[in-house]
């Protein structure tokens, strides 16, 4: 047997880190290292090109193993999770129908429902889960908070009369007292305290159940950075304990009954890193917040606390903010890779949004793609076969370690100003996930952040609003008007799509057309640049092989009813094509130069104001074209 720590290839010698960097730095031939191969994050950190195994020395994150304390790897030795589907309840029959039908034949192992506060009654709640074993499928419910005890009192009645083991019954009811601060911008005093703890000691009963929910999915839906939606949620289970054991509940028994909701953005190795950060700071926190352990020795392997209540239950699901209307395929490949993130940090259930979930009531075929994708991650990949196997990954390691500082930085701000409550109250939280939101918009403006199909490469002659529908929901006891800023849920796709839906609705599609000639390389690289910078905004782009001259370009476009022309060719061959065309073209059809020619100083006095470039703010420029047309005013 090879000894466990045998050298490979031992003919190469150790390379150290700053040999790495001045190699780097020798071929970059005078670039700035920290300009050029930095990649400066919105989460509170950069990122360097490259680690190796000097920045995981003396980690925390690397001497755990799954299943111990604190969790970084894992609060299981397994990397099992269960298949999780939400489904909107209006007709209690109709629902229960389909929920035997996913758990029978679709790989469903675990059900969301999603009742509104007048509906839940005994009658109803019986009618839904006729059928279900409580024991073998994991039952989650979202409903008004003023009807959590009376559900879980249902549920309690209802599984008695079924006979069921109630050791054996998983799920959650979703107490979030905070919603209607974050989602309406209405302030919420105390008194859910009270309420909470009702709601705790109603779900001893059920004591798989987890009844009180930390919603950080919210915060991901509204833009956030991944450290704002890790230490916000840090902050919101940390206040739910605090305030609670403050009204006598034991630590151990609130920490047992939260069950974070997180949301899975698009940024891959981020998202492993978070969960792992995640599991390891509650563990912490939950740690701190003990004072003494009574739980039966066999269930708790303790260490002068109660490690069970510092196992985090974690339910992840794909993101809102980045799927998009338009090419909706893609989000297909967006929520695959938000799923994998999720998967391989060991999370216990995930639910895969239907790629059409943004703009109409999913059907049949994109709830089964929704679960076949996660299916296909543990039948056919074996996800669930190794846990943690991004353990020992010198990027990833260090991911862990970076967002846990970030996140435990921001946390501890939050704690000093009063907590999680004064921080949603006054409007802080909203405010700064907001202002996060504005400012990955506006990456997606300047394309430093793609969408593909949105704001890079779309599909020219696609046509959305016949497919868009308007969402009918809500919490029917949303009556009144905020007094705080709320979240704000605008995805990074929807100016870009509310620009290429006043195109559309407008009824007008403008003409854009290329006019290409010169350098065959150049005026080719910047016509295909231009023509998906202008479809961006639903326009119908006319593209060409190249003209002799200026004068023939110019007389193909007005014999196409061209709205726009759009000048393609070399920087050095600009001084003299686009006088001449900006000449011809003048008060007649708007005329733009692709690029950014050194001669841009010349062309502008000479009266041409359009360019556009890879440094240009897409959604702004597109926005001033349809207003020089009229277009949607």
């Amino acid at each position: 047997m090879a000894e466990a720590k045998e050298t490979l290839f031992p003919e190469f010698p150790p390379v150290s880190a700053q040999q790495w960097t001045d190699k780097i730095t020798a071929d970059l031939k005078g670039v700035p290292f920290g300009k050029k191969m930095i990649w400066k994050t919105g989460e509170g950190f950069d990122i360097n090109p490259f680690y190796c195994a000097e920045d995981v020395e003396g980690l925390a994150t690397t001497t755990s193993l799954p299943g111990e304390f604190p969790y970084v790897r894992g609060t299981k030795i397994c990397n099992s999770w269960l298949v999780r589907q939400d489904l909107d309840v209006t007709d209690c029959k109709a629902a229960n129908g389909k929920a035997r039908k996913l758990i029978a034949e679709s790989g469903v192992t675990s059900l969301g429902f999603h009742l509104k506060g007048d509906d839940v009654n005994a009658a109803n709640v019986a009618l839904l889960l006729d059928g279900i074993c409580p024991e073998k499928t994991e039952l989650n419910f979202k409903t008004c908070n003023r009807k959590a005890v009376d559900l879980i009192n249902i549920l309690f009645v209802l599984f008695k009369t079924k006979d069921a083991d109630l050791a054996e019954c998983k799920g959650s009811i979703a107490y979030n007292p905070y919603k209607r601060s974050l989602i309406d911008g209405i302030v919420s005093g105390d008194e859910w305290v009270n309420e909470a703890v009702a709601v705790v000691r109603a779900g001893d009963a059920l004591p798989g159940y987890r009844v009180l929910a930390v919603d950080a999915c919210l915060l991901n839906d509204a833009g956030s950075y991944i450290t704002q939606e890790l230490g916000y949620a840090l902050s919101w289970g940390n206040d739910l304990i605090a305030k609670l054991s403050e009204a006598g509940l034991p630590v151990e028994t609130v920490a047992k009954k939260i069950k974070f909701n997180f949301g899975i953005s698009s940024n891959y190795f981020m998202e492993i890193a978070k969960f792992r950060a995640a599991r390891w700071l509650w563990a912490e926190i939950v740690k701190a917040s003990q004072s003494a352990c009574d739980c039966p020795p066999d269930d708790c392997d303790k260490d002068g606390f109660c490690t069970c209540a510092c196992r985090m239950k974690a339910h992840a699901r794909t993101s809102a903010w980045n799927l998009t209307a338009f090419d909706a395929y893609v989000n297909l490949l967006r929520t695959q890779t938000e799923t994998m993130s999720a998967a391989l940090a060991g999370v216990d259930s995930i639910t895969v949004l239907p790629y059409d979930k943004i703009f109409k009531t999913p059907d049949d075929f994109s709830e089964r793609i929704a679960r076949n994708q996660q299916l296909l991650l543990k039948e056919e990949c074996h996800f669930d076969k190794v846990a943690d196997p991004s353990a020992g990954s010198y990027y990833i390691e260090t991911l862990t370690q970076s967002l846990a500082d970030a996140a435990w930085k921001l946390f501890l701000d939050v704690e000093d100003k009063g907590g999680f409550a004064v921080a949603a109250n006054s409007g802080e939280v909203q405010q700064a996930v907001n202002k996060s939101n504005k400012a990955r918009r506006e990456m997606v403006a300047t394309r430093r952040l793609s969408l593909l199909g949105t704001n890079q490469y779309p599909n020219f002659t696609e046509t959305a609003g016949n497919k868009i529908e308007t969402p009918d929901g809500g919490c029917d006891c949303r009556n009144e008007e905020g007094a705080v800023t709320r979240l704000d849920f605008s995805r990074g796709a929807s100016d870009f799509e509310a620009l290429r839906l006043t195109t559309e609705r407008s009824g007008r599609r403008p003409k854009v057309f290329m006019l290409t000639i010169g350098n065959l390389a150049m005026r080719l690289a910047r016509s295909q640049f231009s023509s998906n910078f202008f479809a961006c905004a639903g326009y119908e782009i006319i593209d060409n092989l190249g003209f002799e001259t200026v004068k023939d370009g110019i007389e193909a476009a007005r014999a196409k009813k061209a709205d726009l022309i759009v000048l393609c060719s070399s920087d050095d061959e600009y001084a003299a094509f686009a006088p001449e065309a900006f000449e011809l073209t003048r008060d007649k059809e708007i005329f733009v130069v692709a690029g950014a020619p050194a001669c841009m100083d010349d062309l502008k006095a000479a009266g041409i104001n359009n360019f556009i470039n890879v440094k240009s703010n897409v959604l702004e420029t597109l926005q001033m074209f349809n207003q020089k047309m009229n277009i949607g005013s």
